[in-house]
């Protein structure tokens, strides 16, 4: 079998920034281990598939090991391949997760904005154990999503100096480990840790900012923020809170267009 496969860098303008996404149409689905396999071979950090449903399209995410719950540079990426690849005339386009539900990214000027819902931060006991496997104690620590756990900091430059051990984050329960603190030149700034399942680090990560945009739209007193990941690669997030959803903007550009043959 034969298909088309994309290499979308999200959450930037240019090439070699951002977070590379692999994206692959279908028009009905593969087996899971198949898709499984392919996301393995890409090698990075997800590859979104989707298949086309009426007005919408039906999306799913994995790692290189397992299917997750939701992604946003992936879908960001997704959206415009649909756009830019597929030519869709239209400047708004609806997605569906059985993991997320209803989400959507629409056109504005350069910017693409996903639509995604909101999830609180619950506050947790401060671990020593992790701690000590992202080599620094954090102000405070919280849980969100079901398998994220967020550490503040106090200074971007604390979060840029971070050297985690990836084999003793790896025996952390959570499957992501985000820290974060207040931004010199952004609002907030973040880095996401997931060697748990087969990220070491993600270069820029829209899931994350479910829970990061209403935690920091309400320490700062503002609906709209701007945000930096502070990877290697580095992205930039435009961020605002609308209810109980967020709304996420970012820029995206192809890389790479092929044929892949399973």
């Amino acid at each position: 079998m034969k298909f088309e496969i994309f290499q979308v860098d999200a959450f930037t303008s240019k090439p070699f920034g951002g977070n590379p996404a692999a994206v692959v149409p279908l028009t009905e689905w593969l087996p899971d281990e198949t898709m499984l396999k392919i996301a393995a071979e890409n090698n990075l950090s997800e590859t979104a598939f989707f298949v086309k449903e009426g007005e919408a399209y039906h999306i799913r995410w994995f790692t290189p090991t397992i299917e997750v719950n939701l992604c946003g540079h992936a879908t960001l990426a997704s959206a415009h391949v649909i756009f830019n690849c597929l030519n869709l005339e239209e400047s708004y386009v609806k997605f569906h997760s059985d993991r997320s539900g209803e989400l959507a990214v629409a056109k504005d000027g350069d910017l693409m904005i996903l639509d995604f819902p909101s999830y609180p931060m619950n506050a947790i006991e401060q671990s020593d154990e992790l701690a000590q496997a992202v080599g620094k104690i954090p102000l405070r620590m919280w849980e969100s999503q079901g398998n994220m756990v967020f550490l503040l900091m106090e200074s971007e430059s604390d979060i840029r100096a971070l050297e985690p051990d990836q084999a003793a984050l790896a025996k952390i329960e959570f499957d992501e480990v985000i820290v974060m603190a207040p931004g010199d030149r952004s609002d907030f700034v973040s880095r996401m840790f997931a060697p748990r399942i087969g990220i070491p680090e993600d270069p820029v990560t829209g899931a994350i900012h479910c829970s990061l945009i209403p935690y920091w739209a309400e320490q700062l007193g503002k609906d709209k923020l701007f945000a930096r990941q502070v990877s290697e690669r580095g992205g930039e997030l435009f961020c605002e809170l609308k209810g109980d959803r967020v709304r996420i903007g970012g820029n995206a550009t192809l890389y790479l267009k092929g044929e892949i043959y399973v």
